[in-house]
């Protein structure tokens, strides 16, 4: 089995202030092993490093992208991941855990519940304006579909393998819908970059995924 792409000390660092680095490594390795479920194809350790990568890369334009809230969000938001579970049920039990996890560490009230509430987020990825954390974490989160060509067609592959279960009329269909929802926003990225062309990246491939399904 491969090794995670994520190092685990950037988690623990993130925990320093209230927790030691054996719980906080515990912890990570949890957090790692869930990503490491058989069943997931993209919501793996690879897209957690994708995500922490992207947040880094946006922070010279958003400080709250370096934040212990973001950052833990980021490591809570696809804890738990069951294809099979309805919508918004996944990033409600990551949320959960992440209260729970964090709080028996001795984690703030207010930071747990900022976690939550990014976590949250994740789910219709609808950031109201003046909230330079969630703009963080949803952009970090959607960063995959302003993604190259090649990595953002592995990517669609992924998030079919995940729900294999689905015959595939069904899917044409629950995939395009949610393509177009992408497609129809005023914009798809919140946080300001300069010459930033991710808008535009991710509506070709948008574009590109429709037209293969048929859409």
């Amino acid at each position: 089995m491969p090794a995670s792409p994520v190092d685990p000390a950037g988690f623990v660092e993130l925990l320093y202030p209230w927790t030691g680095a054996a719980a906080a490594g515990s912890l990570a390795g949890e957090l790692l092993a869930r990503h490491d479920e058989p069943w997931r194809s993209y919501h793996t350790g690879l897209h957690l490093a994708e995500v922490l990568a992207e947040l880094d890369r946006l922070a010279p334009w958003s400080a709250a992208a370096t934040s212990a809230e973001v950052r833990l969000a980021a490591w809570f938001h696809d804890a738990v991941y069951d294809p099979e579970a309805g919508a918004g049920a996944n990033e409600e039990a990551s949320a959960v855990l992440a209260a729970s996890r964090l709080s028996a560490l001795g984690v703030p009230t207010g930071v747990v519940d900022e976690v939550g509430r990014l976590v949250r987020l994740t789910a219709g990825h609808v950031v109201a304006d003046g909230d330079p954390a969630g703009a963080a974490m949803v952009d970090a989160d959607l960063a995959i579909l302003a993604a190259d060509p090649g990595r953002y067609d592995r990517y669609a592959a992924q998030v079919r393998a995940e729900y294999r279960h689905v015959p595939d009329d069904l899917w044409r269909r629950g995939r395009a819908g949610v393509l177009r929802r992408f497609a129809a926003a005023d914009r798809l990225y919140a946080v300001p970059v300069p010459d930033d062309d991710r808008d535009e990246r991710a509506r070709l491939n948008l574009r590109r995924e429709l037209a293969a399904l048929g859409d």
